[in-house]
């Protein structure tokens, strides 16, 4: 994973600090626990930056420039459900594309569909996802693109915590993955006393 878009990675992850994305416990009684079911002394919630218009656009510009370097045949941006949505609004709007967005299942009703937005057949999409943690959700993304006929032409994202195993599953799927910024330029960022700082390196090494 990479890519820094128009900002340094340092950059990024400190308009995440500076809108409270991060949320740091360090008594493992009150860990945040995620949609995969792993434990985390620390939360990096980007769905603050809705709030934040500076921050937002920054981060907007950040992810355009990435995508249009990186692919600049796409065609159509995608944004994952939910948290891809606004990002990917955005990001559509400053490129000039067509914008859609996918959910992790049909829903069960009305025309039943996984895919909102105009038929995706044969064009090239690049699905946009605030964070990375295990991959997972991009991953479902990915398959209900593909399975709308997209050719996914890579995944973008705001931060990862940049562990091997979802590297390896962006691998194992055959479609590259860039983030803004990563693990460890975040705890860079932070103001964090020493016992802090080795919860959360221990935790990075060896996650619950």
């Amino acid at each position: 994973m990479g890519g820094t878009g128009a900002l340094s990675a340092a950059a990024i992850a400190g308009e995440l600090v500076k809108v409270g994305a991060v949320e740091v416990r360090t008594d493992p009684r009150h860990w945040f626990t995620w949609k995969s079911g792993r434990r985390s002394p620390i939360y990096c919630d980007n769905r603050l930056l809705m709030s934040y218009p500076e921050s937002r656009a920054r981060i907007a510009d950040a992810l355009a420039a990435a995508i249009r370097d990186a692919h600049p045949g796409v065609e159509v941006v995608a944004g994952t459900a939910t948290a891809g949505i606004p990002h990917a609004a955005w990001v559509a709007e400053r490129l000039g594309l067509p914008m859609a967005y996918v959910r992790g299942a049909a829903k069960g009703h009305g025309r039943g569909r996984r895919v909102e937005g105009a038929s995706l057949s044969g064009r090239r999409v690049v699905l946009i996802e605030d964070t990375i943690s295990t991959g997972g959700s991009a991953l479902e993304g990915l398959e209900g693109l593909r399975d709308d006929g997209a050719s996914v032409v890579g995944v973008q994202a705001i931060f990862s915590y940049a562990f091997p195993q979802a590297d390896a599953a962006f691998r194992d799927a055959g479609v590259a993955c860039a983030v803004l910024t990563t693990y460890p330029e975040l705890i860079a960022t932070l103001d964090l006393d020493e016992a802090t700082a080795r919860v959360l390196d221990d935790w990075r090494r060896e996650p619950a």
